[in-house]
């Protein structure tokens, strides 16, 4: 008998500098298509990895599996061609290539087309039988010089129907340890996908649709009793945890009648605040850390994005969490075509007033799937074609009411400001542990980043001379 082929799954690790460098997080889609493939009777193995440590890794394989954002795109594809010159067959899947599969089969053989949990081990088993290709959903490839896309088929099994990550497949202990008061492995675990909301600058809806999908609460307690609460802390991978709140409660109290010691983190809207029983639950069951996209405060950017909260209902959700005991990261967005310097410094000052424990400043970044990525792209705007520039944190379009230099210095004068000495200083005197640590990481990151970015902030400064800003206007 035929030996199955043999199968690396690789996902680029990004080279950006930021607060949430040291988290080696993998996204749980390649854990997940691995385990599948290898309870499938395939020899299955998952490398997290920079492509520096291509030479240092174990190569031996049939096909290579490549999963990529945006921001890490032409990693992905220097890994394609590395892995296309020792003859192995390439497969990419993944948000970016599942956007733009056309430029991805520059590089690689097939493209994965959105969820790959039926495709993949169908295209898999076509290339083992050859077999006719255009069978296989959801697929991309080059056939006598043109793109074939076959038919679209969303993936429709019960999300219980998934196997558990089998972190083993990867050197996971090593990977994803992060440095805290406490050693504690984060494991993510995913039991929900899709959103039902649709923010203009989101990509989540075009990857796994509005439909939100969850699954039993069975089968998340089943896994959480793989994991020891003495050595494992929980990440909730949810795009939103909380967007059905009546089921997102029925697995909290099964988690509080199970007994479980956990500690866990999650994202959810600002929403959740008006659901005091909600709050109530999730500290019961061991949230401590909301990851929260506030965005902004500027009413005017909130309704252009689809965000349907207001600046005081952003102060009230702050307030009502924290009388729970749960911290709170706060994720901001510049760039809108409403910001300008005033409103953008307005948003910094309310992050520091109203006490959020932590925050990240992000750019407005057009990413393939997303509406704004095609806004922004009909009209011009995007004058960097660099994918590694994509990742929220270096600015790659021409904002309408200043320069793109100005906006990167906006976002690192949020940062500067936001963790200030001072500012980290009272955290602490404030007894707030954890806010004052990431604090002073934080602070250092900041320095760090611009030290690393001088040459670029130097370069873009000069590209802000050049191209001006989309529509001219008073920045100041």
């Amino acid at each position: 008998m035929k030996n199955k082929p043999s199968i690396l799954f690789i996902e680029p690790r990004a080279d950006n500098l930021n607060i949430f460098s040291r988290y080696n997080l993998p996204r749980l889609g390649t854990i997940i298509l691995a385990t599948i493939m290898r309870d499938k009777g395939y020899d299955a193995r998952v490398y997290f990895i920079h492509e520096k440590e291509l030479e240092k890794m174990d190569t031996q394989c049939d096909i290579a599996a490549i999963s990529t954002i945006t921001a890490t795109a032409p990693q992905a594809y220097r890994i394609a061609d590395y892995f296309k010159r020792l003859g192995k067959t390439v497969i990419m899947g993944g948000p970016h290539v599942t956007f733009l599969p056309e430029e991805a089969l520059e590089h690689a053989d097939y493209v994965n087309l959105g969820e790959g949990e039926e495709s993949l081990p169908l295209l898999v088993r076509a290339i083992e039988e050859k077999t006719p290709l255009r069978d296989v959903p959801n697929l991309a490839f080059i056939q006598n010089g043109e793109m074939v896309c076959t038919e679209k088929k969303p993936f429709s099994a019960p999300l219980d129907t998934l196997p558990f990550p089998d972190f083993s497949l990867l050197d996971y202990g090593k990977q994803n340890r992060i440095r805290s008061r406490v050693l504690k492995r984060i494991i993510p675990i995913q039991t929900s996908r899709g959103c039902p909301y649709d923010c203009t600058f989101c990509s989540v809806t075009g990857m796994f649709g509005k439909r939100y999908r969850y699954r039993s609460t069975e089968s998340v307690l089943a896994e959480l009793e793989r994991y020891n609460p003495k050595n494992d802390k929980i990440f909730f991978y949810d795009d939103n945890f909380a967007a059905n709140k009546k089921r997102t409660k029925e697995l909290l109290r099964a988690m509080i009648d199970r007994g479980f010691k956990f500690k866990w983190s999650t994202q959810v809207r600002s929403d959740v605040a008006k659901d005091t029983e909600l709050l109530e639950l999730m500290y019961q069951a061991g949230c401590r850390i909301l990851y929260i996209g506030f965005e902004s405060v500027d009413p005017v950017a909130l309704e252009a994005m689809k965000k349907s909260q207001t600046a005081e209902e952003i102060r009230n959700a702050i307030k009502i969490i924290h009388k729970y005991g749960i911290f709170i990261h706060g994720m901001f967005i510049f760039g809108f075509d409403t910001d300008t310097k005033p409103s953008m410094r307005s948003t910094i000052r309310f992050a520091i007033k109203e006490g959020i424990d932590s925050a990240q400043f992000m750019i407005l970044t057009p990413l393939p799937g997303s509406d704004f990525y095609h806004e922004i792209k009909n009209s011009g705007r995007i004058f960097s074609t660099d994918w590694n520039s994509f990742d929220a944190h270096h600015v790659c379009f021409k904002p309408k009411n200043i320069t793109v230099h100005q906006l990167q210095l906006m976002q690192i004068e949020a940062h500067t400001r936001f963790y200030s000495p001072w500012n980290v200083f009272l955290k602490l005197f404030r007894n707030n542990m954890g806010a004052f640590i990431i604090g002073v990481y934080a602070h250092k990151i900041n320095q760090q980043w611009q030290k690393m970015e001088r040459y670029y902030l130097e370069a873009l400064e000069a590209v802000s001379r050049k191209i001006g800003k989309h529509e001219e206007a008073s920045a100041e």
